[in-house]
């Protein structure tokens, strides 16, 4: 699984690239605007999924999968989609909130790499 979250984590951020570079040299308006804000979002968290996902993959996918409908929803309206598909944007929004607090708990809760085995295993 890591390496299709990898993998998707990549080619999130090609698309990423793509979405700001059509807007800022073939959009206007407030297109400009949806897309440059897709685009870092998306590209952010690409990178973020990329790095920790082999650690936290749930937390990861949650990320990715929130980054995804966000920056998604906001191409769309750059596009020319209805008005009323912005709405979307904040269940993306709400999903990468989640991953990061999810991944948080995780990080908190898992073991020190520094530390042994023998130092927190209270079974010896």
């Amino acid at each position: 699984m890591a390496r299709r979250i990898e993998t998707l984590a990549c080619l999130s951020a090609a698309i990423a690239i793509a979405a700001g570079a059509f807007g800022a040299h073939g959009a206007s308006g407030p297109a400009v605007e949806w897309l440059k804000t897709g685009g870092s979002y998306q590209l952010i968290h690409a990178i973020a999924v990329l790095t920790l996902g082999r650690r936290f993959p749930g937390p990861a996918l949650s990320i990715f999968l929130g980054s995804l409908i966000f920056s998604f929803s906001l191409y769309a309206l750059a596009l020319g989609a209805p008005r009323v598909l912005g709405a979307v944007a904040p269940i993306g929004g709400s999903a990468m909130i989640l991953g990061w607090l999810w991944m948080a708990y995780r990080a908190s809760t898992s073991r020190n790499s520094v530390t042994s085995a023998s130092d927190t295993d209270l079974s010896t």
